[in-house]
């Protein structure tokens, strides 16, 4: 049975060449040189090649903090609490 092929916008990680698209290099140490300059968190591959989440990829290019967004999701909830008692 042939694998189905899952459609780019689906893949939960950036292709080699939407990486390169991004860095503007192809090398994978050039790749990396620019994520680091650019302060872009990334994984590296078993073959030295970084990897980029897309919905991080996303966030930074829409210029939003991936980091405050998680934090933000990760507070507890009860830390604030609407008080309603002086409400007439």
């Amino acid at each position: 049975m042939a694998e189905e092929e899952i459609p780019q916008h689906l893949m939960e990680l950036l292709t080699e060449a939407e990486l390169a698209s991004i860095t503007g290099y192809r090398r994978p140490r050039e790749q990396q040189r620019w994520l680091d300059a650019e302060r872009w968190r990334y994984a590296l591959s078993g073959a030295g090649r970084p990897i980029v989440g897309r919905f991080y990829a996303r966030l930074k290019l829409a210029g939003l903090n991936p980091g405050l967004l998680l934090a933000a999701a990760e507070r507890p909830h009860d830390e604030w609490q609407m008080d309603l008692g002086k409400v007439k």
